[in-house]
């Protein structure tokens, strides 16, 4: 067993059988920087939704998950700290790009449309304000730069490098999955704005679905009760540390010393209030 990445908020493991072991901390990042606080519960918290939702997309496509019980996991997991943080999954083929699905016009996606210019590719025939929903979710992927910014690209770019089949299969699976997970959202007080997917092929060149799937990590939550148009609604993710490193001159500061123990509750606060509208208990 080896650890082969050690990330911004997970340690991976290889378990050289064709099996990882994947470990989600309570580590935060900001503008592209490791804050020196840990966020109380975050890992277990990202760690359940993920696997809230890999168990509910299940009938769409198949995901790396074997297994979230300890007493699977090889002897060095088998301790308290890894409760409730840890899985064994299926090693993969890992597509080369994320897959991003937005499902409102927000973000650069609104910089580009006041402009009057098309978005990686899609244009839009009525007018939109910022935060509205869109007529349908658009597929947006970027390549995994594994040093630096990933870079946005065109749906017909991935197409043309992985092959038209498998890119729109992607993309497709992609946004199917955004529809189903949004409803159950929706119905429990959050819209998913928009997320990104990460797939991979197992030996048999197979679509799985892997990495992490609809956190506030990877995802832009927005409370539906304060939802407006017009504006930047209010979210269920680090946009409160994010904010407090604006606020105090400190955004991708990396020589930060600490995060103020009331941000850090705060934060912690908002974490466990998402999972539990979404999974129904507290995580």
């Amino acid at each position: 067993m080896k650890k082969i990445i050690s990330g911004k908020v997970r340690e991976v493991y290889d378990l050289e059988d064709g099996r990882m072991v994947i470990v989600t901390t309570d580590r935060i990042s900001a503008f592209d920087v490791i804050l020196p606080t840990m966020i109380t519960d975050k890992g277990k918290v990202l760690n359940a939704l993920a696997n809230f939702w890999f168990d509910y997309t299940g009938d769409l496509v198949k995901n790396h998950m074997i297994s979230s019980d300890l007493k699977d996991m090889p002897a060095d997991f088998q301790k308290p700290e890894f409760e409730g943080r840890t899985i064994l999954c299926k090693k993969l083929k890992m597509i080369p790009y994320e897959v991003i699905v937005r499902g409102y016009m927000f973000g650069s996606m609104y910089e580009a449309y006041k402009k009057g210019e098309p978005f990686l590719g899609h244009s839009f025939d009525k007018e939109y304000k910022e935060a509205e929903k869109l007529a349908e979710p658009i597929c947006t992927p970027s390549t995994k730069a594994a040093e630096g910014h990933d870079i946005n690209v065109t749906l017909d770019y991935m197409k043309n490098d992985l092959g038209a089949e498998l890119g729109q299969k992607i993309a497709d699976t992609a946004i199917a999955i955004y529809k189903k997970c949004y409803e159950h959202a929706y119905k429990n007080g959050i819209i998913i704005a928009d997320t990104k997917f990460e797939f991979g092929l197992d030996e048999d060149g197979n679509l799985v679905l892997a990495d992490e799937v609809l956190t506030p990590d990877s995802s832009r939550f927005w409370d539906l009760s304060k939802y407006e148009v017009g504006g930047s609604p209010a979210s269920y993710d680090k946009q409160f540390v994010r904010d407090w490193l604006k606020a105090n001159n400190l955004a991708g500061d990396p020589n930060i010393k600490e995060v103020p123990a009331d941000v850090v509750a705060q934060t912690s606060q908002i974490y466990h209030e998402c999972c539990l509208k979404i999974t129904g208990k507290d995580c």
